[in-house]
């Protein structure tokens, strides 16, 4: 397995170099469709995150955590990723036991069109840029697009926030925060 670590304003160590190896190489042994994963982690203001993700059989497995503890989000994103493996299995072995094994094979070629019409599908996805801006700008974007919800930078704390219309008419403020 191919594991590419990189580094947000921390210098990864031999040290946390084998720990990442170590704890990443044994998704590898849950699931052999793992050759390769990408492991970002950063280090901001006492907050350590670690963000991993790997293809897996046309789909992109991806967990991300944030801690106090640099090893403690490691640990904490290779159990998100473990429990998605184990999610990603089963339906695989529902597949089996409904269809055949052309038809996984088929379904996993078309990609999301190939999925049970009973699950949702990621129909479309937009990629923008996010520029730091003040609430009440992100409230005035909103509406000049129409939409019922804005993703900005906050300009005052520099996180990614969600600005969204209430059923009341009033407005909602999504912030990001520690658990």
């Amino acid at each position: 397995m191919r594991i590419t670590i990189r580094g947000k304003n921390i210098e990864i160590t031999p040290a946390l170099r084998d720990y990442v190896e170590k704890k990443v190489g044994k998704l590898a042994k849950l699931l052999d469709d793992i050759t390769e994963a990408t492991v970002t982690l950063g280090v901001e203001r006492e907050r350590h995150m670690v963000e991993v993700t790997a293809p897996v059989g046309g789909r992109l497995l991806r967990g991300e955590v944030v801690s106090g503890d640099m090893y403690a989000s490691i640990d904490m994103v290779i159990e998100k990723l473990e429990k998605q493996i184990e999610k990603y299995k089963t339906r695989l072995a529902r597949k089996v036991k409904n269809g055949s094994v052309l038809d996984i094979a088929a379904g996993m070629a078309a990609g999301p069109a190939g999925r049970d019409d009973d699950e949702p599908r990621l129909v479309r996805t937009k990629r923008f840029p996010i520029k730091p801006m003040p609430v009440d700008e992100a409230i005035l974007q909103m509406n000049l697009l129409g939409h019922d919800f804005f993703v900005f930078r906050n300009a005052e704390t520099e996180e990614v926030n969600v600005i969204y219309r209430r059923r009341d008419g009033n407005y909602g403020l999504i912030e990001p925060c520690e658990e």
